[in-house]
């Protein structure tokens, strides 16, 4: 007589029932399962008592220091997850990559504190800073696209969030507080049930590196590349090919692909671990060979087809 595979698991804790893929309690956190992978420390999951959202700027500190706390905090609150501000942010830092790189034109014609430019100095300031908020939320919209195909592979992600949240208006309607355990409250279950996916917003502070890898490009910019001469009638294509024919460019580049291949990836499966509440291995697996990919594609190979 064959056996039947339970399909749910009750959590000791709470007494709720979970799915029998679930790692932790869907209702109060408390652990189910635990993976290998955990005894990594960047891997293990957190656990604490929630009682309230850090604050945004917090969440962003967590986010280099303690990437499952970041991640666990966001799951809590997810509509206050800070992806958008951390967009911002990052096409601040292209603005500021902009002036840096403008600041190798040398302007005989001006002095250092002319109006003319400081017009100039503006104006690349705008256009380095639009370009980089257009760009990025581009480039970040397809990556997490590609993420969550991964992820959809490994995990059955997007099920998993429409089995676990569904739409906003529908979960308010399922899990009344009269519907779950009153133990619940532990560790701030109910709000990881009462609030809507928000995956964009989440997944979006898994770009976090760019903060600080855009800094640091900012400081290449400023002191890796050739200073130019310009006047009125010099300022044309010849001068800018001075500029992009330095072997700076292929340091940005190298330093992209790692970002994207690696840093990127690990914070992604963070962010769709506590999302899905799913295997951190069978997400972690798909998510560094599509990054790996993409770097490759997208910077190394860059060259060769556009060049």
């Amino acid at each position: 007589m064959s056996q039947t595979v339970a399909a749910f698991q009750r959590c000791p804790r709470c007494g709720n029932e979970n799915s029998a893929e679930s790692f932790a309690c869907n209702f109060c956190g408390f652990r189910l399962k635990i993976e290998r992978i955990e005894t990594i420390r960047f891997f293990r999951r957190y656990e604490a008592d929630w009682t309230a959202p850090s604050p945004w700027y917090m969440k962003i500190f967590y986010l280099f220091v303690n990437a499952p706390k970041a991640f666990y905090d966001i799951n809590h609150k997810r509509s206050k997850a800070p992806g958008w501000v951390i967009l911002l942010f990052s096409s601040l830092l292209y603005g500021l990559m902009g002036l840096a790189f403008f600041s190798h034109f040398n302007f005989t014609e001006y002095s250092t504190f002319s109006f003319e430019l400081f017009m100039f100095n503006l104006s690349f300031f705008i256009a380095f800073f639009v370009f980089g908020f257009c760009f990025q939320l581009i480039y970040f919209a397809i990556l997490i696209y590609l993420f969550t195909k991964g992820a959809n592979y490994a995990v059955g992600f997007t099920d998993r969030l429409e089995k676990r949240f569904g739409t906003l208006k529908e979960q308010k309607e399922k899990y009344k507080a009269s519907d779950v355990s009153p133990f619940s409250i532990y560790k701030g279950g109910t709000m990881l049930q009462l609030e809507g996916a928000y995956r964009f917003k989440m997944m979006l502070c898994a770009f976090t590196p760019f903060l600080l890898i855009n800094a640091i490009k900012i400081l290449i910019v400023l002191f890796g590349f050739p200073t130019v001469d310009v006047t009125g009638d010099t300022f044309n294509e010849a001068v800018f090919d001075q500029i992009f024919s330095a072997p700076t460019w292929a340091t940005l580049d190298i330093i992209d692909a790692i970002t994207i291949a690696a840093w990127v990836p690990i914070l992604m499966t963070l962010a769709i671990r506590e999302l899905s509440n799913s295997s951190t291995t069978r997400v972690l697996i798909p998510t560094i060979i599509i990054g790996v990919i993409v770097a490759i594609l997208f910077y190394f190979l860059r060259p060769t087809l556009f060049g």
